[in-house]
């Protein structure tokens, strides 16, 4: 193996400082590069600069953040299943078994502040939204906040989750709606075997008018999956998150109209510092809204 200088860097400084000093330095790296053109004019753009200088980097680099604490929230216990749960419009949300009340605290946050009105991340809004016609596949659906809110808005729901333990969860938070949530424990991508699935196979015979993907930079494989039914069928509307790579709201905005879709992206940007390959100019579009 060969070593390199980055290497020896993530050998030898500890996360936690390899974060501070990258957040340091693009505190000073993105106002300067969105000083200049093509953001120069762009007012979404100004105002990811304005908090930036003044507040730091963020992954959501807006103000309404301010307003979500971890502090608060209350974590419950389920005596019949021993699984932890919050309350979300009244509704269980359960986590999973091994989670401490802490984490659950820290992942709910986080969670709810994503699809405020105002976050880039928010997958439906006031003219983009569900009625009980819709059928819905939701890709990485994980602890199942976004179908929970949905729940009661759509005539049917498909899940789809590889992970056991948020397969159990899944289970404990939709047994009311059983009757309408199915959850497939597969990867979705363009193969299909025992443990995975492709969207043209597993919805060859079956309705689907609204596609959820985050799947945390798995999105190329699962569109590739989905070439069929994103060309031939009508009445379709997707939101696709855009966050995950460089590159990706280009390439995804590109293949979504050439399969007929009316694309937009969402409001505002990320800066997803995550992905150690980030690249200048350092923001990105959460996501985008496909209609067809």
């Amino acid at each position: 193996m060969q070593i390199t200088s980055s290497f020896i860097y993530r050998a030898l400084v500890p996360k936690p400082l390899r974060t501070a000093v990258l957040l340091s330095s693009l505190r000073k790296r993105i106002p300067a590069l969105l000083s200049k053109a093509p953001f120069a004019d762009n007012e979404e753009a100004q105002q990811v600069a304005e908090f930036v200088r003044t507040h730091g980097v963020g992954i959501f680099p807006y103000s309404f953040t301010s307003k979500y604490k971890k502090e608060g929230i209350a974590v419950y216990t389920d005596d019949q299943n021993g699984l932890k749960y919050v309350l979300m419009e009244d509704k269980r949300l359960y986590f999973k078994r091994r989670w401490t009340a802490d984490r659950i605290r820290r992942s709910f946050h986080d969670l709810t502040l994503e699809q405020d009105e105002a976050s880039p991340h928010r997958y439906l809004t006031s003219t983009f939204n569900l009625s009980k016609a819709d059928v819905v596949a939701d890709f990485g659906a994980a602890e199942g906040n976004f179908a929970l809110a949905i729940v009661d808005k759509v005539s049917k729901i498909y899940l789809f989750e590889c992970d056991p333990e948020w397969i159990e969860a899944l289970q404990c938070t939709f047994a009311p709606w059983k009757d309408k949530v199915d959850i497939i424990p597969k990867f979705v991508s363009d193969t299909n075997d025992e443990s995975h699935c492709s969207g043209d196979v597993f919805f060859r015979d079956m309705e689907v008018t609204f596609l959820k993907i985050d799947v945390d930079g798995g999105e190329r494989p699962l569109l590739k999956g989905f070439k069929q039914i994103l060309h031939n069928r009508a009445n379709l509307r997707i939101a696709l998150c855009t966050y995950h790579q460089h590159g990706d709201q280009a390439e995804f905005t590109d293949l979504l109209e050439t399969a007929g879709f009316t694309v937009c992206p969402s409001q505002g940007y990320m800066i997803f510092y995550y992905d150690k390959k980030l690249k200048p100019p350092y923001i990105r579009r959460a996501l985008i809204r496909g209609v067809k």
